[in-house]
């Protein structure tokens, strides 16, 4: 016996919880019952195109044969591991599966065509293309759309807190802080929808992808007409072209935006730790939570470090995916095989991660206070407003000043001013009384340009 009989991967240890909805999909069980409802609805299709002589099926039969697909569980799943053991071959014990299947509701009339001319790949194209799908549609997607419900919250909440902003790390420019969140909350709807948008395609043509087998037992069938309509009546887009496999340029499609979209959220965790380690954004502590083992006044930001290390755990495991799947060496190779059993991984890093930014974002709050206090400063942020008032004035021909840069450049670059200095500074330009008053009525706090109307390009 093992010294220690526990899961090996954390997502399904520790972040079970997390992951758990991905397995309904993307778990070896999930694949399997998809496998089965190929093989049903490719009986049912052939059945109404009377292959070898058959006729199309009754309510009550497809009924009792779509049966197997919605009981499908925990007895399917030992029945299937039963056979696996005997037949070595995942696939083909699926197919035992559903011939028992049609002997115990009356339709062994139907054996023959089960599996008829399939490849395993016939079947695992679409079986992989359908859990995918849903586990995209129906767990990953709404995860992000909980992650954008609350930044977008955020950042109307926060469109006129003015912050200090920071270029290459240091003081530049105010904006906001719910403009800053509101320009990721744009970055991410904006890569949402292109992950939502991917085409899901299968196929459906033999063992080289050109119906060699279907056409020699069936020759008066149009095997083309038949594939498109089995392939798009499982909802996905019929490749017509192959090889023995489907090509999965649509897999590798789906995981580079699901990368980009990762890395989006990555930069957001990033930055979220950076504001809260200068103080303008607060963490509200959490009941009975334990920052620091020895120190107990930290509340440390460990949503968004956890989030970061699943995010680059993710855009590894679907970056591997995206390189392997691009690749299939002539008519077939296996190493598409392996690498999909690890979708499920990839996506469920993803998923973590999603779950740590959505509890993170309802854990923290602006400190103004602390904000307001780092924008006064840094009174020297407001040299660009003052020289480029100045250019604007020269060009207006209001005044005789040249060079109002280096001006701005002698007085604070590598130098901390303060209000009064500037005003002075102001006052002995010689601009006309309103542009002097404009620029004397400034301050960093008030220099923030357009950025609260800005959010409103979020939406509804």
């Amino acid at each position: 016996m093992p010294l220690i009989d526990e899961p090996l991967s954390p997502l399904d240890g520790r972040y079970r919880a997390a992951a758990a909805p991905l397995a309904e999909h993307l778990s070896e069980a999930g694949l399997n019952r998809a496998r089965i409802r190929v093989e049903v609805e490719w009986l049912i299709a052939l059945t109404d195109a009377g292959v070898a002589g058959t006729a199309p099926l009754a309510e009550h039969e497809r009924a009792s044969l779509r049966e197997l697909v919605d009981r499908f569980g925990a007895d399917e799943v030992a029945e299937l591991g039963r056979l696996e053991a005997t037949t070595r071959h995942d696939v083909k014990a699926v197919e035992y599966l559903v011939r028992a299947h049609l002997a115990a509701v009356g339709l062994e009339r139907l054996a023959e065509l089960t599996h008829f001319a399939f490849t395993s790949e016939d079947v695992n194209n679409l079986a992989v293309a359908l859990t995918v799908r849903d586990a995209v549609h129906d767990v990953w997607l709404p995860a992000v759309d909980r992650v954008l419900e609350r930044l977008t919250a955020l950042a109307r909440d926060w469109a006129g807190v003015p912050m200090l902003a920071r270029t290459h790390g240091q003081p530049a420019t105010p904006t906001t802080t719910g403009k800053e969140l509101a320009v990721f909350a744009a970055r991410l709807r904006r890569l949402r929808d292109k992950v939502a948008a991917v085409e899901v395609l299968g196929k459906s043509n033999g063992a080289s992808g050109d119906y060699a087998a279907h056409v020699v037992a069936a020759p008066d069938v149009d095997w083309q007409a038949l594939s498109q309509r089995f392939v798009e009546g499982l909802g996905l887009t019929w490749n017509p072209l192959t090889t023995q496999i489907e090509s999965h340029d649509w897999q590798v499609e789906l995981y580079g935006r699901i990368v980009h979209l990762n890395g989006v959220l990555h930069n957001l965790c990033t930055d979220v730790w950076l504001y809260i380690a200068f103080g303008y954004l607060k963490q509200v502590p959490v009941a009975g939570a334990t920052g620091s083992s020895t120190m107990p006044h930290k509340v440390n930001p460990i949503r968004f470090e956890n989030a970061e290390a699943n995010l680059e755990l993710s855009n590894g495991v679907l970056g591997t995916l995206s390189a392997t799947l691009v690749t299939s060496r002539l008519q077939r190779d296996l190493t598409d095989s392996t690498t999909q059993r690890n979708i499920g991984v990839g996506l469920g890093h993803s998923l973590v991660a999603l779950d740590n930014v959505a509890r993170g974002l309802t854990e923290i709050d602006v400190d103004a206070a602390r904000m307001r206090e780092d924008l006064e400063s840094n009174q020297e942020v407001l040299g660009e407003a003052v020289q480029t008032v100045v250019r604007a004035e020269i060009a207006a021909g209001r005044s005789a000043l040249s060079n109002p840069y280096e001006l701005l450049k002698d007085l604070t670059r590598g130098r901390r001013i303060t209000a009064e200095d500037l005003r002075t500074f102001v006052a002995g330009l010689g601009l006309e009384p309103a542009a002097t008053e404009r620029l004397t009525a400034l301050t960093p706090a008030t220099y923030t340009g357009l950025a609260a109307r800005l959010v409103e390009h979020l939406g509804d």
